[in-house]
């Protein structure tokens, strides 16, 4: 970099750039937790004075939640997805109903005849189909949760969990986080870009 004309080279961790990109007070002693959820990772970090206190990495993402959607509708409905169609799915998991009941239609190919067929998905029927990646995820906030100080833990419980990367929209991931963890969860505005913009307002001072 520095033969490109760069006066100073710092090497920034992705997690703490996102976490600032999201406007999270990284900086402070009280303890903030991200998780980056991305199309092949999925990574989480509980932050404190702008250090990493405790991280790990997953390597589950959005792209595995996807595929277990799609292998749910192929065993289940006999019903292969065009590579968009899963997609619709994501709404089903908003579904209104208490049960999870109301979802949504979906349209593919019959895996026996090869014609066009479609079925009617529910929000809890897509909500078991992930449940074995979502687990994996899980896992990985209550090992980091345990390599910290209760102090910082205790924090959390009030502060709960920052949600960024492209899979962090997935509808109803925070509420499933939120049920599992019993801590607040929330989705960062721009959680695509958030580690993007972060850099940004590092390197701006």
């Amino acid at each position: 970099m520095t033969g490109l004309g760069a006066r100073r080279v710092e090497l920034v961790d992705t997690l703490i750039a996102a976490a600032v990109g999201c406007g999270l007070p990284v900086e402070q002693a009280e303890a903030t937790m991200i998780v980056v959820c991305g199309a092949a990772t999925t990574q989480v970090a509980v932050l404190s004075l702008g250090a990493i206190v405790a991280a790990e990495k997953v390597p589950l993402g959005g792209d595995a939640i996807d595929h277990a959607v799609v292998q749910h509708l192929r065993n289940t409905h006999e019903l292969v997805l065009p590579s968009q169609g899963v997609r619709p799915l994501h709404l089903a998991l908003n579904a209104s109903g208490p049960d999870g009941w109301e979802g949504t239609e979906v349209h593919g190919r019959d895996v026996s005849t090869g014609c066009a067929r479609s079925v009617r998905v529910d929000g809890r029927e897509v909500r078991d189909a992930i449940h074995t990646p979502l687990t994996a995820v899980l896992d990985s906030i209550g090992r980091v949760l345990r390599l910290c100080p209760p102090d910082l833990v205790a924090d959390l419980g009030d502060r709960g969990v920052m949600l960024a990367g492209g899979s962090a929209r997935l509808p109803g991931l925070d509420k499933m986080l939120r049920s599992a963890t019993g801590m607040p969860v929330h989705v960062a505005r721009n959680a695509d870009v958030c580690a993007v913009e972060g850099l940004g307002s590092m390197l701006e001072g």
